[in-house]
Parts: C-alpha cells; sequence; structure tokens
C-alpha cells in the first residue's frame, strides 16, 4: 500500500471522496475501485485517507466520458490513460531534445570560422585533415 501513497502538496486544493464523488456525479465505491484499479490514484493522508486533487477530478470525468459516452470498457480506459501518460512523457523528452539540440546548434553556429565550402572531388585517397593554421606554419620552416 505504500507504493500507492502520494505526497499532498502544498497550496494544492484537494477533496475528501465523498466531496470527489459529488463533484463527479459517481459514488464513492466507484471512487474506490478506480483507486483499486490504478486509473486514479489520490493522494493519502497519514491516516489512510483518499484526497482527490483537481487534476484527479478532471481524469474522474475523463474516465465517466469514455465510459459512458463513448461506451469504453474499464480495460480500455486504463490503457488509453496509460498511453496518453506515455505521449505527454514522450512529448517532455522530445521537447527537451530540441531545445538541446537548439543550444548546441547555436554553440556551434558561433564557433565557425570562415563558413567556406569547398568542392571536394570523390576520391579513395585517404587524406589527414590539418586545420589551416598548421599547414601556414608548416610550409614557413
Amino acid at each position: 500500500m505504500d507504493e500507492r501513497k502520494t505526497q499532498l502538496r502544498e497550496g494544492e486544493q484537494y477533496f475528501v471522496i465523498s466531496v470527489a464523488a459529488e463533484l463527479t456525479g459517481m459514488h464513492a465505491q466507484t471512487l474506490r475501485t478506480y483507486d483499486r484499479m490504478g486509473l486514479v490514484t489520490p493522494a493519502r493522508t497519514p491516516g489512510g485517507g483518499r484526497r482527490y486533487s483537481s487534476r484527479d477530478i478532471t481524469m474522474l470525468r475523463r474516465i465517466q466520458h469514455l465510459s459512458q459516452e463513448e461506451g469504453v470498457n474499464l480495460a480500455g480506459i486504463k490503457t488509453i490513460i496509460e498511453l496518453t501518460e506515455r505521449i505527454e512523457s514522450l512529448e517532455g523528452q522530445l521537447e527537451a531534445e530540441r531545445d538541446q539540440s537548439a543550444e548546441l546548434r547555436e554553440r556551434l553556429s558561433s564557433h565557425r570560422r570562415g563558413g567556406e565550402l569547398v568542392h571536394v572531388p570523390r576520391s579513395t585517397a585517404v587524406v589527414a585533415w590539418e586545420p589551416f593554421a598548421s599547414r601556414r606554419s608548416r610550409g614557413r620552416g
């Protein structure tokens, strides 16, 4: 049961199960069932009481819509929730990667010198690249 405990966050509004049930138009036992199934996992008090956040209320309403309006069974709803959470996680990772890529491109473009494009004919020869400054100093000596 410890793995299901969620910390109450300071400044966030929470509702006891009876209020959450009233807000969503569901029976409190339905909310308990959804908790056991892992569809919605409310925060817990030190005594084990369920405390539903505004996000939990939104999720409960979504579950109700999918079930009653769309005809999706609870197993399907659980899959939809898991996939939605996975998509949100991946979108967050993608955004972080895009930010990092943009930063690296910016750093790379600020370090470039000259920006000269040179035609290189196709060849099977192996050539060792030397920076321009090294070739210049080597040619003088």
